[in-house]
């Protein structure tokens, strides 16, 4: 005869070793997303302090939902296993229970359902062990036993100020795309140059008379934010700074300005570098509609020197 099912008996708030929780109730005893075949259950491990290092924002956030990353270390995400579980636990018959910690002792956050309107949607995340960003999937879950709570990751509090599509801000807000994409990952090198020639033009800038700020950019329906590097509004001037003079940063550069020039009032898209490139990459910028900005002397040359003060 078949073993009667286990009575689920936690309450939000309860602990439990998570052993104790996979004798019982069944499911896998590693990962994040354990299906049971033992109980009409899956169960959702997380942990938010460890996860926003990581770029993995599992929290509540300003839509009353809680927000959870699907599994898959490496490549993009893709709906099968786990996530699977996850989305299709209704219409298996299965309750989805979420659990703070992933070892030893876990605490019970309640049990939650999948939003039935939007349920899901795509972000971008490193690969484990700070690799290359990817596509990974956030379930959107619903509470059923326990009530919403304030957002505690910094991505959860900047959308809970509602910010604009488009705010200003000032260059030495130090703020980049990774800071919220990739955060425990060190600045290379290039990046920390990058933020020099930024600094060294917006001062620039600044001692000929002219404005300058950075752009905090929401596109809609993203959830991590975008930031220009640095903006001349007298000059109609858009800035995107690159902190060698390769091809790969050259493209890169063209297709941020690209990006950032759909949200952004303009009438100039440069790319900022610390010398001037060879020549056939200036063609590859000019054919895009950008200049190329590098300093020289005390100031600065660029390819269309009409745009500098």
């Amino acid at each position: 005869m078949a073993t009667p099912a286990a009575e689920w008996t936690l309450q939000p708030g309860d602990t439990i070793e998570r052993k104790q929780l996979h004798s019982v109730f069944g499911g896998r005893t590693q990962g994040g997303i354990g299906p049971s075949a033992k109980t009409p259950n899956v169960f959702v491990f997380t942990d938010p302090v460890a996860g926003e290092k990581h770029g993995y924002y599992d929290d509540w956030m300003p839509d009353g939902r809680f927000h959870y990353s699907g599994e898959g270390q490496y490549g993009d995400q893709r709906m099968v296993s786990g996530n699977a579980s996850i989305l299709n636990h209704q219409a298996e018959g299965r309750a989805l229970r979420v659990f703070q910690g992933a070892r030893g002792t876990i605490t019970y956050r309640g049990e939650f359902v999948v939003d039935q309107e939007n349920p899901w949607y795509e972000a971008d995340a490193p690969e484990t062990n700070d690799g290359p960003l990817r596509k990974v999937i956030v379930f959107r879950l619903q509470p059923v036993d326990t009530a919403p709570r304030n957002p505690a990751t910094k991505l959860g509090r900047l959308l809970e100020s509602h910010p604009n599509p488009i705010d200003e801000l000032p260059i030495e807000r130090n703020e980049t795309e990774k800071t919220f994409v990739n955060p425990n990952r060190e600045a290379y090198e290039a990046e920390r140059r990058e933020g020099r020639l930024v600094t060294a033009f917006a001062g620039y800038l600044t001692g000929t008379g002219h404005e300058t700020c950075r752009h905090r950019l929401l596109p809609p329906g993203e959830t991590r934010p975008l930031f220009t590097d640095v903006y001349c509004k007298q000059l109609g001037l858009l800035v995107e700074a690159k902190g060698s003079v390769t091809r790969e940063n050259i493209r890169m550069a063209i297709g941020q300005l690209a990006d950032y020039s759909r949200f952004v009032n303009h009438t100039t898209r440069a790319i900022l570098l610390p010398s001037k490139p060879r020549q056939d990459l200036l063609d590859l910028a000019e054919s895009q509609g950008c200049i190329v900005i590098w300093p020289e002397g005390k100031g600065y040359s660029a390819t269309d020197a009409t745009v500098l003060p």
